[in-house]
């Protein structure tokens, strides 16, 4: 069974929300509407202290059944068996040639359930693609996204203000706590995903914007931009292996575990090959985000020397975490789509040191 809080909750989950009755409450098409509502006027991520986010922009994937861990094993790119109710992990699900065709993060609501919330553009398509195996397993796969509403809060007070909420907050980084109204997964120091329930999404909504400011997805992006965390999306399915998004880095890579689709792409470029295109951040002062997938080239050459993954404008610039060839990365100067694009300005990821240190010993 699934862990629960008995804490008291701040408010009665079944109480009407501004004279909306409790059986509509559950309905997703109205909880949608409070919360296109909610975030409308959204405000300005950089000037908030803490923020809050609708990430509507991400499905989720129920993975369950007596096999599903055994299934999902040999499928995704991280390791099931270091994965407890109390955390989570990064990962990826590859084609036969290593490809990434998703990314996202896994958690377990029991010891059979499985959840994984990755790209909405993309959940269909994994559902169909990994349905052909699962027919030989004792697991059923599923979009439960109209079950959860998952939010991300971040900033000095988050922790304050999920507390003040009721919920207990997760010790490190990728540890998950469990509650009636939903959990939360700590993604780094400040930075939470907060997954509720659909009948506690509003109340437990109006509690934690009590202390956090209602803002854009796009600020999210931003947030995630800035921990150097990709995403695939329909627009780059296919287009990298994990190693080029550094999600080995990330935890979301293992190369003790057994075979899954992809392991030998992906295990012989980590011990047997040189990675020649990792993720860098960029930021380039405009105010027109460039699409995923969009090139990046050498300005002086106009030649193809990376791919944007994910792009966000902040209050400021355009953020960018992009693939780019190791070697212009350094060398040359950057602009986006074409020779007479934006220029583009290299940027520090927060594990910069720790992958370059990574890279260069396996250099040695």
């Amino acid at each position: 069974m699934a862990l629960t809080n008995d804490r008291a909750y701040p408010y009665d989950v079944t109480a009407d929300y501004e004279g909306t009755t409790s059986n509509a409450m559950t309905q997703t098409h109205d909880i949608a509407t409070l919360l296109s509502d909610r975030f409308a006027s959204a405000a300005d991520a950089e000037n908030a202290e803490n923020a809050i986010a609708w990430l509507d922009h991400e499905g989720i994937m129920e993975v369950s059944g007596a096999d599903a861990a055994r299934f999902l094993q040999g499928q995704l790119t991280c390791d099931l068996s270091n994965l407890s109710l109390q955390t989570s992990t990064l990962g990826a699900r590859c084609n036969p040639k290593g490809r990434m065709q998703s990314s996202f993060r896994l958690l377990k609501t029991t010891d059979t359930d499985y959840l994984l919330a990755l790209s909405a553009d993309l959940l269909q398509a994994q559902i169909s693609e990994l349905g052909k195996y699962a027919v030989f397993f004792k697991a059923k796969i599923a979009d439960i996204s109209a079950q959860w509403i998952r939010l991300g809060i971040w900033g000095p007070q988050a922790q304050q203000i999920l507390i003040a909420a009721g919920f207990d907050i997760p010790g490190q980084s990728n540890d998950v706590t469990h509650h009636a109204a939903g959990l939360i997964a700590r993604q780094n120091e400040d930075v939470y995903e907060v997954w509720l329930r659909v009948d506690h999404a509003m109340p437990a909504l109006d509690a934690l914007c009590q202390g956090a400011t209602p803002v854009s997805r796009e600020a999210w992006t931003v947030r995630q931009i800035r921990s150097g965390i990709g995403q695939i999306n329909k627009l780059t399915y296919e287009s990298f292996i994990p190693q080029m998004i550094n999600l080995q880095q990330l935890g979301g890579v293992s190369f003790r575990k057994g075979c899954y689709t992809g392991q030998e792409i992906v295990a012989r470029m980590q011990y047997l090959g040189k990675l020649k295109r990792r993720m860098y951040r960029l930021l380039l002062a405009g105010e027109a985000a460039p699409p995923s997938g969009t090139v990046i080239v050498d300005r002086d050459t106009g030649k193809p020397v990376g791919e944007v993954v994910l792009a966000a404008r902040s209050n400021r610039m355009v953020e960018i975490l992009a693939v780019l060839q190791k070697d212009a990365a350094q060398s040359v100067i950057m602009s986006v789509a074409d020779s007479s694009g934006p220029l583009l300005t290299l940027a520090d990821l927060p594990y910069e040191f720790e992958l370059a240190a990574s890279e260069a010993d396996k250099e040695n």
